[in-house]
């Protein structure tokens, strides 16, 4: 594998450059499956710059951009819930370019490191429903079907997802 690291994002610079990624990332995968108004609002919703750092700096989550060589590749957003022993994998996505290539397992057992460090049992994810590239990865990297969750976002939206869980 190439050379793979994960930068944790903790400047202006790097959560710009962390919500451009999202914006490339986001409407390539998931306008053909929730359409490009719920996408754009979405994006503009959880993966904006302000969004991003008001998560960072108001909600306590981690950011970090995965990076192969000098270029961005995608990035992780992780929200720890010790009181249950648990962490929230809010945010996983790797760049179409980089797909396929073992970022994704690298980057999980980063985080599952992290969740060793922290005596964190289990990860938990959201993934829509009918993302079934998603679906299949997640399953490979043993994440299970937990049970289904249907949330309201706003403005007419809502994300109809599974949510997954891995016992570490």
């Amino acid at each position: 594998m190439e050379e793979f690291s994960l930068h944790s994002v903790t400047t202006s610079e790097d959560i710009n450059s962390t919500a451009e990624l999202a914006d490339s990332i986001w409407t390539e995968h998931y306008v053909p499956i929730i359409g490009r108004d719920q996408t754009r609002y979405m994006i503009e919703k959880f993966q904006s710059a302000d969004a991003i750092h008001s998560q960072i700096e108001q909600e306590n989550y981690l950011y970090y951009l995965l990076k192969v060589g000098q270029a961005s590749a995608g990035y992780i957003s992780l929200h720890f819930e010790p009181e249950s022993h648990v962490m929230f994998l809010s945010k996983f996505y790797v760049e179409k370019s980089f797909r396929g290539r073992g970022f994704s397992r690298a980057a999980l057992q980063f985080i599952e490191e992290i969740c060793r460090q922290e005596s964190l049992t289990t990860i938990y994810l959201t993934v829509n429903k009918q993302n079934f590239s998603s679906l299949a990865v997640y399953e490979k990297l043993g994440f299970v079907r937990a049970r289904e969750m249907i949330t309201d976002i706003g403005n007419g939206y809502a994300m109809d997802d599974y949510v997954m869980e891995k016992y570490l």
